[in-house]
């Protein structure tokens, strides 16, 4: 008892869960470590702890006396209960349903019905005007299909395929052992035939057994408007191959934005950092500014200051869910000239004159905030 864990504790409720909570609790952890699906050390024994303690917090009588009386009580130590004895004759006793809910049958399932292929995930670079404007790819594919000479079966003839001896035709064997409960029963996989409930003595030259045959394949790959990194697009049956005739799996394609030399993109929206004059800035200006559908024409207020952003409404980047389109948006870097002719000097020496003549210059305003610091 005394290395015994708290059943709530191991569940992960708390001592006022509801039955719901609990079986929902059970439900995830039972999944989770049950023999037949986690094969590493140790998830069977947590697999029975598991077990042990919803067969008691599962039912109202044995809770109680289990909440009143600790470990003893749910035995049947206390108050006539009747005691825990493990397992039912059914090999998982109250489990058995939400068993069924998992694996499709309980004691019953079996791994030789068609079971569909795994997903596979590739990534795929493309360019930021392709995940703008949308484009249309040819790729090569490599897809496993079931084998024309022996239909998909594995074996050279029909005559060449038989029961297996061993799990006879369910794919599974019990597995019977002597736990601290008593006489505990479960399922596992036919080593023998690997849950096909089938034996093949002679497999198709072909295929070498396997029912498929991998095959290349060019197809078209349609990349919608506005797609972005991170996102993927489904390719049916193009996945891994499935078993005992079932569906291939899908295979999906994510992609990965290239960046632009020019044009950044944030969600939908697009930025562009523009240089403008001094002169510009000062004066006003109207510019072309470039998008990526075409050029815009973009009104510089006179007095504009550097890093002032402007919006160009619905010139960013279609919403890939048909939500209409991103804006973009343009920020303005004044540019300091440099290398200036004699002619500019002077005129810069003009403007200089009359701004000390007429008002404080920038850095006579900041002086007059320090006072102190400049005395």
């Amino acid at each position: 008892m005394a290395n015994k864990r708290d059943y709530y504790e191991v569940l992960g409720v708390s001592k006022t869960a509801t039955q719901d909570e609990i079986k929902k609790a059970y439900r995830t952890l039972a999944k989770k470590y049950h023999p037949d699906i986690n094969k590493e050390p140790g998830a069977e024994e947590k697999f029975k702890e598991i077990n042990e303690a919803y067969e008691t917090l599962s039912d109202e009588q044995k809770r109680s006396q289990y909440d009143q009386f600790g470990f003893a009580g749910a035995q049947g130590g206390f108050g006539g209960a009747g005691g825990f004895s493990g397992f039912s004759s059914s090999g998982f006793g109250g489990f058995e349903d939400i068993f069924n809910s998992f694996f499709g049958g309980g004691r019953q399932r079996t791994s030789n019905g068609q079971r569909a292929g795994e997903d596979i995930e590739k990534q795929m670079n493309i360019s930021f005007e392709d995940a703008v404007y949308g484009a249309t790819k040819k790729i090569r594919v490599s897809v496993d299909e079931v084998c024309t000479a022996c239909g998909g079966s594995g074996a050279y003839s029909k005559n060449d395929i038989h029961t297996c001896p061993d799990c006879h035709g369910t794919g599974y064997i019990l597995r019977r052992q002597q736990t601290i409960f008593g006489m505990a029963q479960s399922q596992v996989v036919c080593p023998r035939c690997h849950g096909t409930g089938k034996e093949i003595t002679k497999k198709c030259d072909v295929c070498g057994g396997t029912g498929h045959v991998r095959k290349t394949k060019d197809i078209e790959l349609k990349i919608p408007e506005g797609i972005q990194s991170g996102m993927s697009i489904r390719l049916e049956g193009y996945g891994g191959a499935g078993q005992n005739g079932g569906p291939n799996g899908d295979l999906y394609i994510t992609f990965n934005v290239l960046p632009h030399k020019t044009f950044k993109r944030q969600n939908n929206d697009i930025y562009l950092d523009i240089p403008i004059s001094f002169t510009q800035a000062a004066l006003g200006d109207t510019i072309e500014v470039p998008t990526m559908w075409e050029a815009e024409k973009l009104r510089i207020p006179a007095g504009t200051q550097s890093e002032t952003v402007f919006k160009i409404k619905g010139k960013g980047v279609k919403n890939p869910k048909g939500l209409g389109r991103g804006d973009q948006y343009v920020t303005v870097h004044v540019k300091t000239p440099s290398n200036l002719s004699k002619e500019e000097i002077e005129l810069f020496k003009k403007l200089e004159s009359v701004e000390k003549v007429e008002k404080k210059s920038a850095w006579d305003n900041f002086k007059e905030g320090f006072k102190n610091l400049f005395k």
